[in-house]
């Protein structure tokens, strides 16, 4: 009995970091729903989670970007769309984030990212400038071309 349960945790142990937590899922969700087409999906990967804040990576066709999300209780809401400025904790304090959760959002994204192949990760540099959202997580009138 004791092997077995041995086993049985090491296997979830090496199985967890890969799994998605439900965070990740509803971030994915939120995403593909807001932007997702039947003539272009939507992918969503990586998303990276610090606290109340979350980058998430995205592609679309030969476009990519990234998206930061804040909490609100237990829903996530789109903030603004961007491209690389997301990876700078920097831009991250500007838009509103507390340096240290800028910070670590930041660090959490490289770790992520660090992961993907360069020609994905190429693509999340697409996205030009940022585009905030409005309070419902839609673009402004004066969208990006692409999403």
């Amino acid at each position: 009995m004791q092997r077995t349960f041995s086993a049985f945790a090491a296997a979830l142990l090496c199985l967890g970091p890969a799994v998605a937590g439900p965070d990740e899922d509803t971030i994915r969700s939120l995403l593909k729903a807001t932007f997702d087409k039947p003539e272009s999906r939507l992918v969503v990967d990586p998303v990276a989670i610090a606290g109340e804040h979350s980058i998430a990576g995205w592609t679309q066709g030969d476009m990519g970007g990234r998206a930061l999300l804040r909490r609100k209780g237990r829903e996530w809401q789109l903030v603004l769309c961007s491209g690389d400025d997301l990876k700078s904790a920097d831009t991250l304090a500007n838009v509103g984030l507390p340096i240290d959760a800028a910070r670590t959002l930041a660090a959490r994204l490289a770790e992520s990212e660090g992961k993907l192949a360069p020609a994905r990760l190429a693509l999340f540099s697409k996205f030009e400038g940022l585009v905030m959202m409005d309070a419902v997580g839609q673009h402004p009138p004066q969208h990006h071309p692409h999403h």
